[in-house]
């Protein structure tokens, strides 16, 4: 009878999951709370934890990253993405990938791939490389700087108080492991995809579009106009400003000693990496509107400020969801599923990698499952070097990114393919998530 009530509130949760997403947008956080209601109300379960420290870091580094979009400091980094590319443009299906891994983990949104990706793809058909290459392997980079950036709500996600955190993991231990096992990942793939599909002038679908004059092979790549030609001095000195604050967070995050103490009740406390992170990069935000000599106004209203509200108002539904049901039943766990999960712990980043699915945000599956792993004894080193199967949304080729890339490729090489799930990014996704959780294991064999 227990059991048949837990599968038939699971069932719940899954459903309203895969409804919130269908919506898209707010969907997933308004009927995550459905969820809470139903479980709290209908099944009496007690409320899970609020995840205040996720929402809190993610509104101040969203704060921070819209400031930097409004001060036209975005454009400016990708500016000089697109001078470099352009200097090696032979080795488009390595540094492309690379590069936007690169922006992605240091400004803890995947939004400055959308700048990239058309960059990337001209680059790769003026230099007669297959666009999908590059393409296919940059637009996984983008999810897997997420899992290792330290101003990226997925990590705040891992290491807050709530999670790994409260396990003595903080942001130095993921820094050190998903850094280098995302950076090898990459590589890994860019070898393999450079041997993927046909060279793109015997390819069929190129051929066709140069003969019906969609594609003219001798034009100029598209060109990058101001961003690469007259950069913004302001929007320089606004990327200097976001910039300092990442380092300020690196920073105290590998030297916790450096953090200030204070004695509270005869106890003494260090400032927690979730309060640093909201302090120090909401006054980066300041920062940067005064250097950037940008409009707030500019800020709130662009397309980074809304991507990050929505995922805060995700998290504060699918979360909190997630955690009413599974501490709720979490006896039920540790007594028919512990020992095998604790045997077999790859098993649990098959569940995370199929949850992220679901989900379409990293964050929101780590808030979602991780307080199953930590109930159910798993090793906190063995979960950090999971993290990366929490970018398994590449699976089903609808997530905006890839989308992005489709659209991007002119040539027609980059497509989904007939039964849908053949796809051009299913190679890449599958290596770097197999290769960086293999790296991770490493990494915390040989440096713990």
């Amino acid at each position: 009878m227990v059991t048949a009530i837990i599968l038939f509130q699971l069932a719940i949760v899954l459903s309203l999951i895969f409804i919130g997403a269908r919506v898209g947008g707010i969907g997933l956080g308004i009927y995550g709370m459905v969820g809470v209601f139903i479980l709290v109300f209908g099944f009496s379960l007690p409320p899970g934890k609020l995840p205040i420290d996720v929402m809190l870091i993610i509104v101040s580094v969203i704060t921070a990253a819209a400031s930097l979009q409004a001060a036209g400091g975005l454009d400016y980094l990708v500016g000089q993405a697109a001078k470099f590319l352009r200097r090696h443009p032979h080795h488009i299906t390595f540094y492309g990938p690379l590069v936007t891994w690169l922006f992605c983990l240091v400004a803890g949104t995947a939004h400055t791939a959308y700048s990239l990706l058309p960059i990337i793809s001209e680059i790769a058909t003026s230099s007669k490389i297959r666009p999908e290459r590059p393409l296919s392997v940059a637009t996984i980079a983008a999810s897997l700087g997420i899992t290792g950036s330290p101003v990226s709500a997925a990590t705040a996600a891992i290491i807050s108080n709530n999670l790994l955190g409260a396990q003595s993991i903080g942001l130095k231990d993921v820094m050190l492991v998903c850094i280098p096992a995302s950076f090898v990942a990459i590589l890994v793939a860019a070898f393999v995809q450079n041997f993927v599909g046909k060279n793109l002038e015997d390819d069929p679908e190129y051929q066709r579009r140069v003969r019906e004059g969609i594609i003219n092979p001798n034009e100029d790549a598209m060109k990058m106009q101001v961003a690469e030609s007259a950069p913004n001095p302001h929007a320089k000195r606004a990327v200097w400003a976001f910039l300092l604050g990442v380092a300020l967070v690196v920073t105290f995050g590998l030297f916790p000693q450096l953090r200030p103490q204070f004695t509270i009740a005869n106890q003494t406390r260090t400032l927690s990496m979730p309060e640093t992170i909201e302090i120090i990069m909401m006054a980066s935000a300041a920062l940067i509107l005064l250097v950037g000599k940008a409009n707030v106004e500019h800020a709130v209203k662009g397309s980074v400020f809304g991507a990050g509200m929505n995922a805060m108002v995700a998290i504060f539904g699918i979360a909190w969801m997630g955690d009413t049901f599974f501490s709720g039943n979490l006896p039920f766990f540790q007594t028919h599923i512990a020992t095998v999960v604790t045997q077999f712990p790859f098993l649990f980043a098959v569940a995370l990698f199929f949850m992220s699915i679901m989900l379409f945000s990293q964050a929101a599956t780590v808030t979602t499952l991780y307080p199953l792993g930590i109930g159910l004894g798993i090793s906190p080193l063995a979960l950090l070097a999971m993290f990366p199967a929490v970018n398994g949304y590449f699976f089903i080729p609808n997530y905006p990114t890839e989308v992005a890339a489709i659209n991007f490729d002119r040539t027609g090489s980059t497509r989904i393919g007939k039964y849908v799930l053949n796809h051009s990014f299913q190679l890449a996704g599958f290596i770097t998530t197999f290769v960086s959780i293999g790296v991770g294991y490493v990494i915390i064999a040989f440096a713990y």
